[in-house]
């Protein structure tokens, strides 16, 4: 998808319907002069509703449309009528939006299943009519109650990308051209830093038409925790993978220095990251022979897999593939949040976004 189309951040204006005011009505006919209350209830405001849908990728739907309000309830009538509730507005959003008070910054919920509904507002109630204050010492009260107030609250939507899979590596480690070499994603690819500004993902197929998801993270540099670079703006994205495949160059002067750098840099924003699986990936060995990378084994991380890859030779990407089908597969990593594992691959362009033209055309 275009990097302009891809929005994971938006902040919305949310308000819900008040209720309607109940009906102070006193039944007259021709031959009932005297007929008493029947004024109905006020009908109920309505709701304004987060749920999730696995066929939206990015917030961009939402880019446009920043103030969202729920239809108000309807008055209550004569013969105890019951005034229309208000419409309810739906807010469609992909699977792993969080939704934050845009006021005090506290976590309001979290959407990770398809079609999961989650209520951030609640419409008002509608007003009781004067028929429900009847009694024996007032059988004709000529008044009822008002509806509930609307409420109002502004909301912060961040999405976490949803990936089995997540390349983590400083800029120009080769995580593009991976990603670009093993699936059909097509992310932008040059010779200099943060080429990469948005995350990109990419369905990677396995043996026997099965699959897993992949997703490009944009470079990660020291003191990226503290907002260095894009550091806070998609470190965000690593917490829903189950695999972290660390990407570092053959011809870094410290692989293991920077590897230090880059699970450091993890721990700050989120120290449960660390107990995420991990694999070392050693990219650019195309020009590397047995030898050096015999030499280098020696002085890698012992605490962490490690594969040899060239995504230019093609070195080690199929025994790359295999190890992460086997880290996945083991049973602390069977994550309910992530779907696309196991799926059979038809046509790239089956998992991408189809509603991005439709959404522009109507905005």
């Amino acid at each position: 998808m275009p990097e302009s189309n891809f929005i994971d951040y938006v902040k919305i204006l949310c308000r819900s319907g008040k209720g309607g005011p109940g009906s102070a009505h006193l039944m007259r006919a021709k031959y009932i002069p005297k007929g008493g209350p029947d004024g109905g209830d006020g009908g109920r405001g309505g709701h304004i509703i987060l749920r999730g849908n696995k066929n939206y990728w990015t917030l961009i739907h939402l880019k446009y449309q920043r103030h969202i309000f729920a239809g108000h309830g309807g008055s209550g009538g004569e013969s105890r009528s019951t005034g229309k509730d208000g419409e309810d507005k739906i807010i469609d959003v992909p699977c792993g939006t969080v939704a934050f008070d845009g006021t005090t910054g506290e976590f309001v919920c979290e959407v990770t299943e398809d079609r999961q509904e989650v209520m951030l507002l609640k419409g008002g109630r509608g007003g009781q009519g004067n028929w429900h204050f009847k009694s024996a010492t007032n059988q004709t009260p000529r008044y009822a109650q008002p509806g509930e107030p609307f409420q109002e609250k502004t909301i912060i939507l961040e999405l976490k990308v949803l990936a089995d899979v997540g390349l983590v590596g400083f800029p120009n480690a080769g995580k593009s051209t991976l990603l670009s070499v093993i699936s059909a994603a097509k992310p932008e690819i040059a010779n200099y830093p943060f080429t990469t500004l948005v995350p990109n993902l990419g369905i990677v197929a396995y043996r026997e038409g099965k699959s897993f998801c992949m997703a490009d993270i944009p470079g990660i540099i020291e003191g990226a925790a503290e907002g260095k670079g894009l550091g806070l703006r998609f470190l965000r994205h690593i917490e829903r993978n189950a695999i972290l495949l660390f990407m570092i160059p053959a011809d870094s002067k410290d692989i293991k220095s920077e590897y230090d750098i880059l699970l450091n840099e993890l721990k700050k924003f989120n120290p449960e990251l660390v107990a995420k699986q991990r694999i070392l990936a050693i990219t650019k060995c195309d020009m590397a022979d047995e030898e050096l990378m015999s030499e280098m084994k020696q002085e890698l991380p012992k605490d962490v897999s490690t594969i040899f890859i060239s995504s230019v030779s093609g070195l080690g990407i199929s025994e790359l593939k295999d190890k992460i089908w086997e880290v996945l597969n083991e049973e602390s990593n069977q994550n309910p949040i992530i779907t696309h594992r196991n799926i059979t691959i038809q046509k790239a362009e089956d998992f991408l976004p189809t509603e991005t033209e439709d959404l522009e055309e109507q905005q």
